[in-house]
């Protein structure tokens, strides 16, 4: 119970003896029964505060009281689940503003501007698009060569095809055997995809960081924080990508890889319920993709599982709402708060 709230030994320690003895002991106290210093004492006290084990003592005005550890774990769970509402707020904003930017960056420079097209037939200087899987799998074996400090990649769409991974597999063993860093932002859904998850446990056994969402905004590619590639159609990733140079979308789309991949879990750790809903992250925005109104297949399509298992997942959800319908499950789940 005390590591899932991130208390140390020491800490612990402290709270423990606060919890068997009588209410009014001091920091001097503590750290004479325990046998630390004070300073030790007053950190931990800090720790338990932040951890909502600690309470003001009405009994002895000026001390704390410990309280017990199942409140502070409802607590605690509670405080984080809101900084992971806050964090998906704020990534949906980034992602909405950065989509806004990349639209508008597709369509080139506006007639009359005095910018002409750059040598790849597609937008001014700050960027180019490369038409044709061929041209963006030869840009980024260019990469692989020239890149100096870290890719950060996004790969949604599920479990990727052999082909497709063999290609990561050999550009990522050479970046890495230079000392580039890379790290890579999956779907949960990769999870139970084989290939997949071998090529991500691949890359993380050889100095790579791999973690997984429930879903992605779009795929990109960010090369050393200088240059970012986006698919020229996200509805068809062959078609091409564009390559942005420009500094404040390169810098928005950076900000937007770091929010994900902080909210993002490390593979190897499998995600835990929601203490209040039950439910797990990937349940969670299947509900929130079906109340925005998006189909079973696109709602499958953002979490990279087939339309099978979407209307498995929903089945059980509404079994589990004691819902007849999709209406009122909607209505149900937006009553316990899952929404």
């Amino acid at each position: 119970m005390f590591p899932t709230l991130g208390l140390d030994p020491a800490t612990e320690a402290v709270y423990r003896l606060m919890a068997t003895r009588p209410e009014g002991w001091g920091v001097e106290q503590i750290a004479t029964h325990l046998g630390c210093g004070e300073s030790r004492v007053r950190e931990a006290l800090d720790r338990l505060a932040q951890a909502s084990l600690l309470r003001r003592s009405r009994a002895v005005p000026g001390t704390w009281r410990a309280v017990s550890p199942e409140l502070g774990v409802q607590l605690a769970l509670r405080r984080h689940q809101e900084e992971l509402d806050r964090r998906q707020r704020e990534i949906t904003e980034s992602h909405e503003a950065v989509s806004r930017m990349i639209s508008e960056l597709r369509l080139g420079p506006s007639p009359g501007s005095g910018t002409g097209p750059d040598t790849a037939g597609g937008l001014a200087a700050d960027g180019e698009r490369l038409l044709g899987i061929d041209a963006v799998q030869a840009r980024l074996e260019l990469i692989a060569e020239q890149a100096e400090g870290e890719i950060c990649t996004f790969m949604p769409g599920g479990g990727q095809s052999q082909a497709a991974l063999d290609a990561a597999r050999e550009n990522d063993a050479r970046l890495l055997a230079r000392g580039v860093g890379v790290r890579t932002v999956c779907l949960d859904s990769v999870r139970g995809s084989r290939p997949t998850l071998g090529y991500a446990r691949w890359l993380t056994d050889n100095g790579g960081g791999v973690r997984t969402v429930p879903t992605l905004p779009l795929r990109m590619i960010l090369v050393d924080r200088a240059h970012a590639l986006v698919p020229l159609d996200p509805a068809d990733t062959r078609a091409g990508a564009v390559v942005l140079r420009l500094a404040g979308a390169v810098a928005a789309l950076t900000a937007l890889f770091e929010q994900v991949w902080e909210a993002a879990l490390p593979l190897g750790c499998d995600r835990p319920r929601d203490a209040g809903t039950g439910l797990t992250p990937p349940e969670r925005e299947l509900l929130r993709l079906l109340s925005q109104g998006l189909t079973d297949e696109a709602a499958g399509h953002q979490l990279g599982v087939s339309l099978s298992t979407v209307r498995r997942s929903m089945a059980a959800l509404m079994e589990r709402l004691g819902a007849r319908s999709r209406f009122e499950a909607g209505l149900r789940a937006a009553q316990r708060g899952w929404l």
